[in-house]
């Protein structure tokens, strides 16, 4: 059996400022010795990620972005952030498809597969987001709309590429809404990822990181990550509290 290392991200989405990025992060620094443990990884607003670099220069935690331009070159693309742009701040990740990009930016799986590839090309390893919503999870259609999503981009980039890559299962009605996937429902979901990639690669399927990101907290996180299919949270309001997210990496 294979062992993966945990990777515990934390999604700070369109929050903080210098001082408190800066305060946060010393914070998690402190906590967080790998010692051939679980990974931490940091994802800040674009505005932070200098700020963050600094702080995390001879430090374990990685650091990574929310998003990234579509685009490979530079150009005149006014407000984007390209992938060579987060490379020169020392990100090493970069989250791709997020549910609310997907809902509120209208994220399509043509345009999230073109950001997988572009990520990728300019050596950043993409966290690819996948989910469905409340309404197609009571319609029976969770298994559809996963495989459909990763489908695309498994076209579109080809097996091989989700060697140097993460995915997210991100249930959308678990995400801020209070509710979170019981640990029998991520595994099930999680079981169906492992084994879409299986059909195309069982190594590759046997040694990529499926991380659960709905809601993920200090209350639950032992329950799910003991699944065998859990190997970490992105995790979204819980990484803004210092001690909330410690508690959620130590359970790892």
């Amino acid at each position: 059996m294979t062992t993966r290392t945990p990777l515990i991200a934390g999604n700070w989405k369109m929050h903080g400022s210098v001082t408190s990025s800066r305060q946060l992060i010393s914070a998690l620094c402190s906590g967080a010795t790998r010692d051939g443990g679980p990974i931490m990884l940091l994802c800040p607003p674009y505005p932070y990620l200098h700020a963050a670099s600094e702080v995390l220069k001879g430090e374990t935690v990685v650091l990574g972005a929310q998003n990234l331009a579509v685009e490979p070159n530079a150009g005149a693309f006014t407000g984007e952030v390209s992938g060579l742009m987060l490379r020169d701040f020392g990100c090493e990740y970069v989250i791709i498809g997020h549910s609310e990009r997907r809902a509120l930016y209208g994220e399509t799986d043509s345009v999230v597969a073109n950001k997988f590839i572009v990520a990728q090309a300019q050596h950043l390893k993409p966290v690819l987001c996948i989910g469905e919503t409340l309404e197609q999870r009571e319609a029976g259609q969770t298994q559809a709309v996963v495989r459909q999503q990763i489908q695309k981009v498994m076209d579109c980039a080809g097996p091989s590429a989700f060697a140097s890559a993460v995915i997210a299962y991100e249930p959308v009605w678990a995400i801020g809404t209070g509710l979170t996937a019981t640990p029998d429902q991520a595994q099930e979901v999680h079981s169906l990822i492992r084994n879409l990639i299986g059909e195309q690669d069982a190594i590759i399927a046997s040694e990529i990181q499926i991380i659960y990101g709905g809601s993920m907290k200090s209350e639950n996180a032992k329950e799910l990550l003991a699944m065998d299919d859990v190997d970490g949270g992105l995790v979204g309001g819980a990484s803004l509290d210092a001690e909330e997210f410690l508690a959620i990496f130590r359970a790892a």
